[in-house]
């Protein structure tokens, strides 16, 4: 590196995004006051649920949902639902083929597009067509024998700490190409696509973008590399500690979050009235979606108890709970969003893409790839 960019005075509170993780606690807590009540009544598809019966729900860190939701989910199945959390995406699924045919629980929850066809072709789940699926569109289902669901949807994007580039009187990126351009250097921070889906999401994005030849997208990682980039093992460690944006407290103003980092931003901020605009901005030419999904997993002790929580994910009251829980949106048709998302959300309106079965025969190859040209 030859220069490091130049830090700021940023007193202000610290805002996390990791508020959602917060109430991951308050949703565990929810759940065991929850555990001893044996009223209510079977949900759609799942009507052999004994009441009072517990399943477990195997899922990512950043899982979150509201109090009152979940409790209407024990309401309305008579189920005792516990909830295991599994480090990131990417740990929590190869955790599941590790144990797959006797499963640590009864559905998962997480698994999104880059990873699917791996799960698939591990036989990690058992089809299941929630009644719910009528209000998904089509295109979002991507498994013709429904082993999995969707849930929600989001972009992997870079971001950018608008006060920075402002005080710099730089402009700020506006597609990969500027990424590697010398005035960009030692300003982005990525995560490691090996331990972090959203920096998987961002490889696949450089790939998608330059096209799936070795010489081109390695190329591109190798300017990128010349060009001062700084590598996390995971989103957290980027986002709060290396990005100087938002809730953050490094000195990189450039850092690969997701299209709804802005909104999250504002919503925690406390600000009233709203913004302009919030502290923080997307590269939309970087975005790359992502679905998440969920399956009864293949083995589970309670599958009728999974297929009611697949079933209640996909229902009307938790789709809605889901933008301002996990900052992601949801697949439902006709779900309404709250104002502070539509305000700041920036996704992209034809983010980046590859099949799913693309990935799963090469990612393995191309995060090799990845390691051996950026860190070692």
């Amino acid at each position: 590196m030859t220069h490091e960019p130049p830090t700021r005075d940023r007193r202000r509170p610290r805002r996390r995004l990791a508020a959602a993780g917060a109430a991951v606690g308050l949703v565990l807590a929810a759940l065991a006051a929850c555990g001893d009540d044996d009223g209510g009544s079977a949900a759609s598809g799942s009507s052999d649920t004994s009441v009072g019966s517990t399943v477990r729900l195997l899922t990512h860190d950043s899982f979150a949902v509201s109090d009152e939701v979940l409790a209407d989910l024990e309401a309305t199945t008579g189920l005792r639902v516990e909830v295991l959390k599994g480090g990131d995406a990417g740990t929590l699924v190869s955790r599941a083929i590790l144990t797959r045919g006797e499963p640590e629980g009864d559905v998962l929850f997480g698994i999104d597009d880059s990873l699917l066809a791996e799960g698939l072709e591990a036989d990690l789940f058992e089809p299941y067509e929630s009644p719910e699926l009528a209000a998904v569109p089509d295109e979002l289902e991507l498994d013709p024998q429904h082993r999995v669901t969707p849930v929600d949807q989001g972009q992997v994007c870079v971001n950018v700490d608008r006060e920075w580039f402002d005080a710099e009187g730089l402009e700020a990126p506006s597609s990969f190409e500027d990424l590697v351009d010398p005035a960009y250097r030692d300003l982005l921070v990525v995560q490691n696509p090996a331990t972090s889906s959203p920096g998987l999401a961002f490889l696949l994005a450089t790939i998608a973008h330059t096209g799936d030849d070795d010489d081109a997208w390695v190329g591109y990682w190798e300017a990128l590399r010349d060009n001062g980039v700084a590598v996390a093992e995971g989103w957290e460690q980027a986002y709060y500690g290396e990005f100087s944006g938002g809730s953050g407290e490094g000195e990189r103003p450039l850092v690969v979050s997701y299209a709804t980092s802005p909104v999250a931003e504002v919503a925690f901020s406390g600000a009233d009235p709203l913004p302009e605009q919030a502290p923080t901005g997307v590269v939309t030419a970087t975005c790359y979606r992502q679905i998440e999904f969920a399956g009864v997993l293949a083995g589970a002790a309670n599958p009728a108890g999974a297929q009611a929580v697949v079933d209640f994910l996909l229902g009307e009251r938790l789709q809605a709970d889901i933008p301002l829980q996990m900052f992601v949106e949801p697949v439902r048709t006709g779900v309404g969003l709250p104002e502070v998302f539509t305000r700041y959300d920036e996704s992209a309106a034809q983010p980046l893409n590859i099949e799913p079965t693309v990935v799963a025969a090469n990612r393995r190859a191309w995060v090799e790839q990845w390691t051996d040209t950026v860190v070692r």
